[in-house]
């Protein structure tokens, strides 16, 4: 589902972001990426959905290598792509069923469809009801599970999650974790940067730790293994 094959990452101010990164995360897998603030783990998982572009390497996601990739193409790569963000990025001047009914109209899919999908994934995430409000008509967690569900509505095979639950109470984050649970149970492949150790630690799944733009760890089943 997605390899990187000696992938270097060079900023412009010098900063080696990644480091020679070789990688592999297999259809239907569930991938924590975690280390310390400015370890590499943000861009990691951008050049995955090409919001950063690799110095070096390759990187194939769904077979596309996304490196050389003309931008005038990135939008077709994302479309099997979902991205989950901490800020959540709900656009507030539409409402809850506008807000994910745009992942659908921006790659022209029949009224109809569009209707029947936005309906299907916000009763996924239990918030079918609030179809009509206005995002900050809702709480944290339910601005991230509308989040969520724009981020599955063309029912991608990836789903990118950066500090998925980094501005939520504990409550609420484990809500959000047992949705991304629900969703990787139907097959779709998640990547999330996070720096929750007691999720991690909880909810087992593969572990990279990536410090100084490097993988220092890839384990089965792993542990967070930092402080804090």
């Amino acid at each position: 589902m997605i390899q990187m094959k000696q992938v270097y990452k060079k900023y412009s101010n010098g900063v080696m972001a990644a480091n020679g990164l070789n990688v592999t995360i297999n259809p239907g897998e569930f991938v924590y990426v975690v280390g310390p603030s400015g370890a590499g783990k943000t861009t990691f998982i951008k050049m995955m959905y090409r919001e950063e572009k690799p110095t070096k390497g390759s990187i194939l996601v769904n077979n596309v290598d996304v490196g050389p990739l003309k931008r005038k193409r990135v939008p077709f790569l994302r479309r099997n792509i979902g991205v989950v963000f901490q800020d959540f990025k709900l656009l507030n001047r539409l409402t809850v069923f506008e807000n994910v009914a745009f992942a659908l109209e921006v790659i022209e899919e029949p009224p109809k469809i569009i209707k029947d999908r936005v309906m299907e994934v916000l009763d996924l995430v239990g918030l079918k009801h609030k179809a009509r409000m206005m995002p900050d008509e809702l709480s944290g967690g339910e601005q991230q599970r509308i989040s969520i569900a724009r981020s599955i509505a063309n029912r991608p095979k990836i789903v990118i999650a950066d500090e998925p639950t980094g501005n939520l109470d504990p409550e609420t984050s484990w809500e959000i974790m047992n949705l991304f649970e629900e969703i990787n149970s139907r097959g779709t492949t998640i990547v999330m940067a996070t720096h929750n150790r007691e999720i991690v630690n909880t909810i087992r799944h593969r572990v990279i730790a990536i410090e100084n733009g490097l993988i220092v760890r890839d384990e089965q089943r792993g542990e967070y293994g930092y402080e804090g």
